[in-house]
């Protein structure tokens, strides 16, 4: 008998690992493993148990967020899984990335975990389900394709006790587990197809919407230790766009391709990745609100807009969008237009405010588009018939911000009415970005306009007596964008 090799293995395929050998990749090299090999293998290694481990910076944190959530919904079992690997192509697959839910609640972002909060008394009883250390009985560790001696080490139960806080179980027992549950129960949707196959009869989507919404909800007002993690992902940001500023002139003989890289580099120095695709737009690119194929040209005398976000090793990002003259000096007109964006972001951040509704920001920076628009005769006034009709949105396109947090595009999920139509309170972010976009081929508007996009995006806090810019480092006046450029030049 010989044992074969290479197979990349679920969890769901190693509940019967011991009972079926390990399956042979197709065309792999080896046809099998001997029995004196596969003997070999498994002895002569060091113990390698970590036992001085400390608990992670937000185990308070995640603990409170559990308790929050468990006083939301007594006497229900709720299941929370952080998602699985997906495949890229063949064999690969995409860099994992924990759901949002998942790791606010556990601080943990391994593939397959999944968190479960078990009624009990007033409360809950959490476990985090994982999958243990690889086997080595049965050379699951060096001949499955996810095998610890192929991606690298992962903790053992004990050990994610001990950093999360919470009791930790084998993740390969839990289908069975939930499949033979009672009583009421609630899951976190679209992470996890095999979670979800074992409640499919014990579960409604009304209630696990709820379930959605309440988490979405939650991280509405950020705790302190967000706000000092959204505040390192702003530093390393800022960063980034200096690196930028550093190779334009790199950047102009190659693509916008070497702007992204760029900021990408810092992204994975620093952090843990972008927070999302960054926008590297040059010229007339800057008129399409998500330009990520960053494959054009960067000319002299155009403006770059660089839309990009560090994201920290605890999966929060920034947001900042600084447009820039290419040459370091902004043209007459793109000075005009740089200016009035620049006014209306003005606007904007005032409006935010403890107290302040949410769509105050939004309101007060399209009224200086709007006005300027007018003013440029570009669309016919008044003021006021102008913002009401919307005509203002040709050019403006967006929403001026969102909130901000462990996603870009942070509680989506929430309801309406805590969110766009809510009121802000002190903790909670949000960015404040208004922009102008004259599309290429806008016969609208002066040949002079066509092309230019602008758009400035700031990270704001909201505090107990008004507001802190996270992101205030980044020059955003004219005068002084030129000024910062030529001192990094």
């Amino acid at each position: 008998m010989t044992v074969a090799e290479e197979l990349p293995e679920t969890p769901e395929t190693s509940e019967t690992s011991e009972e079926e050998p390990i399956k042979q990749r197709k065309n792999g090299l080896y046809p099998g493993v001997s029995d004196e090999l596969a003997e070999n293998m498994k002895s002569g290694w060091a113990d390698t148990e970590l036992r001085d481990l400390r608990p992670i910076p937000q185990a308070a944190e995640t603990a409170a967020r559990r308790a929050a959530l468990s006083a939301r919904f007594p006497g229900e079992r709720l299941v929370i899984p952080a998602g699985n690997l997906k495949v890229r192509s063949n064999d690969t697959e995409y860099p994992f990335r924990a759901s949002v839910e998942y790791a606010w609640l556990t601080g943990n972002q391994t593939e397959d975990g999944v968190l479960v909060l078990e009624p009990k008394g007033d409360g809950h009883e959490a476990t985090i389900y994982l999958l243990p250390r690889s086997d080595r009985e049965n050379g699951e560790f060096w001949l499955s394709g996810q095998g610890e001696l192929w991606v690298g080490r992962r903790h053992s139960l004990t050990e994610a006790e001990k950093l999360y806080g919470i009791p930790a179980s084998d993740v390969r027992e839990l289908p069975g587990t939930l499949r033979e549950a009672t009583g009421p129960v609630r899951v976190v949707r679209g992470y996890d197809a095999g979670i979800e196959a074992a409640l499919t009869d014990k579960v409604t989507a009304e209630r696990d919407e709820e379930l959605r919404v309440f988490l979405s909800e939650a991280r509405l007002v950020k705790d302190d230790f967000e706000i000092g993690e959204l505040q390192k992902a702003v530093d390393s940001t800022v960063r980034g766009f200096e690196d930028v500023v550093k190779v334009l002139d790199k950047a102009e003989a190659t693509s916008e391709r070497y702007i992204e890289g760029t900021f990408f580099l810092r992204a994975r120095v620093e952090g843990n990745d972008v927070g999302y695709g960054t926008i590297a737009a040059a010229g007339p690119h800057a008129c399409t609100l998500h330009w990520v194929r960053n494959d054009g040209p960067v000319r002299s005398g155009d403006l770059l807009l660089l839309d990009a976000g560090v994201e920290t090793h605890t999966y929060y990002t920034a947001d900042v969008t600084r447009t820039l003259p290419i040459s370091g000096r902004f043209s007459d007109i793109q000075r005009k237009i740089y200016d009035a964006v620049y006014e209306a972001q003005e606007a904007g951040i005032a409006a935010v405010k403890p107290g302040a509704k949410y769509r105050d920001f939004h309101d007060a920076a399209q009224r200086v588009l709007a006005e300027r628009l007018v003013e440029w005769g570009l669309v016919e006034g008044p003021v006021e018939r102008v913002l009401e009709l919307g005509l203002q949105r040709r050019w403006t396109l967006h929403g001026t911000g969102h909130m901000l947090g462990m996603d870009v595009h942070d509680c989506a999920a929430a309801r309406t009415e805590t969110y766009v139509d809510g009121v802000l309170e002190p903790g909670m972010c949000l960015t404040v970005e208004p922009g102008l976009y004259f599309q290429a081929d806008d016969l609208t508007v002066p040949e002079e306009y066509r092309g230019i996009g602008v758009r400035i995006e700031d990270d704001i806090l909201v505090t107990e007596d008004g507001n802190r810019n996270l992101s205030a480092a980044l020059p955003r006046r004219s005068d002084e964008v030129e000024a910062w450029m030529a001192s990094l030049r």
